[in-house]
């Protein structure tokens, strides 16, 4: 990496560790907070969508509002949010207060992202958004799996000391955005391909993503209450999530570079597979703390895994022209997928104890292996021309940053199996083979 480009994304980069390592434990804190208070899961549940409810809604509207007012002063805007929401958790325990507040911070949250995302393609072209790409997820993964080994030490100031941290880091992440050198990035508007048109181009990749949306809320939001009603302490939980975030960041790639030389499809039922098997050992087998870390590694890789593959997936069947519109498509159908979750899995919590996570994970990921084995009975095997890249759940914006050369080129070079628009095969290459 050249200087001037490091020296381009050092502010945003910068910003992005230093607000991210809070929000790398808030969603836990709060969980261990109202399950303290002896909240039901289902009210647990509630506060927790309210979080992804508003990421959906930021990711929707927010960038209306930054080309309106500015990306510096909507950064400002969106910090201050964030710190204010963080800081009134920690001042009154209200829990319907809490929802609205969870609201909030998701909706000024993925604001951020929209800003830090949008700076980071300002900062090079196609050919170098593979080296941006990796460096945004080693400091996004680096800084959550920070934040959570640390939430035992902060909670152990007091009460009230990991709002006051997370309030102060988010406020502290505007320094590198306001005095570092700097060129205003560039920001259009967001049209993410429909539903239906998403359906035409991969049926596989939207379900996966949809599915990967739902056990990754789950593992914020739901797994720190598990871990707590099994007899954790708030450092023992910390540890955990640490165990599980530094999963998804150490296993995408290579999970990724086996599903360049596999058929996507098989790597996204081995995946869903595993992830079924695991959460049954979880349950049903007695595990040491070790070998309950081990098992919540390999299934943090696993459930975090699934989503790049499947947009992976997606990429292999889209036109050059709509691979932006459809990887936003695709992160909206996961964010949809993260706001039910919570909803959707916290009675099976209330219903069956603190092992209905895990029932409900079993569950979720063996409809996923169901639902591609018939895929793979209806369509046959693909080529896959797009290069893999790890991902995280970006805003739309950073979408663009899955779009490299490399993927642009593979599109080109590999004609399209549907009309993205219209979501029916193209005439060019249907008589070869269908989405799938």
């Amino acid at each position: 990496m050249t200087p001037r480009l490091l020296a381009m994304a050092l502010a945003p980069l910068l910003g992005l560790f230093i607000v991210a390592l809070g929000n790398g434990f808030l969603s836990s804190l709060t969980t261990l907070r109202l399950g303290a208070a002896g909240e039901s899961a289902t009210m647990i549940g509630i506060v927790s969508s309210a979080y992804f409810i508003g990421l959906t809604l930021g990711a929707i509207f927010n960038d209306r509002l930054i080309l309106r007012i500015g990306h510096i002063r909507a950064y400002s805007s969106f910090a201050s949010l964030i710190a204010a929401t963080i800081l009134l958790q920690g001042l009154f325990y209200d829990t319907w207060g809490w929802v609205v507040l969870r609201l909030i911070n998701g909706w000024a949250t993925v604001g951020v992202f929209l800003v830090i995302e949008s700076w980071l393609l300002l900062a090079g072209d196609a050919k170098i958004r593979g080296r941006l790409l990796a460096l945004y997820m080693i400091v996004l993964y680096g800084a959550g799996v920070l934040g959570q080994a640390f939430l035992g030490k902060i909670t152990g100031l007091g009460d009230t000391a990991p709002f006051m941290v997370a309030g102060m880091l988010a406020t502290l992440s505007v320094l590198p955005i306001v005095i570092l050198p700097r060129v205003s990035p560039l920001l259009e508007q967001v049209e993410p391909l429909k539903p239906r048109a998403l359906l035409g181009v991969s049926p596989t990749g939207l379900v996966g993503c949809f599915g990967s949306g739902v056990t990754i809320a789950a593992i914020y939001t739901l797994l720190p209450l598990y871990l707590q009603r099994i007899g954790l302490n708030v450092g023992e939980v910390g540890s955990m999530m640490a165990w599980t975030v530094l999963g998804a960041m150490l296993l995408q790639y290579p999970v990724g570079r086996w599903s360049d030389r596999k058929d996507r499809l098989q790597v996204l039922t081995v995946l869903c597979a595993a992830c079924t098997v695991l959460s049954l050992v979880i349950v049903l087998v007695p595990l040491s703390s070790a070998m309950l870390a081990a098992m919540l590694f390999l299934l943090g890789g696993g459930v975090f895994a699934l989503y790049p593959v499947a947009v992976s997936h997606a990429a292999d069947r889209a036109p050059v022209e709509t691979l932006v519109p459809m990887i936003q498509g695709m992160l909206l159908i996961n964010s949809l997928g993260s706001a039910m979750s919570p909803l959707l899995i916290s009675p099976a919590m209330n219903a069956h104890g603190e092992t209905g996570l895990f029932w409900a994970f079993a569950l979720v990921n063996l409809a996923m292996v169901t639902f591609f084995f018939w895929r793979r009975g209806k369509r046959p095997v693909p080529a896959n021309p797009a290069p893999f890249a790890a991902a995280a759940t970006f805003s739309p914006t950073g979408a663009e940053l899955r779009v490299t050369e490399d993927l642009r080129q593979a599109a080109q070079e590999h004609p399209p199996m549907v009309d993205a628009l219209s979501g029916e095969a193209a005439p060019s290459t249907a008589s070869r083979y269908e989405a799938s």
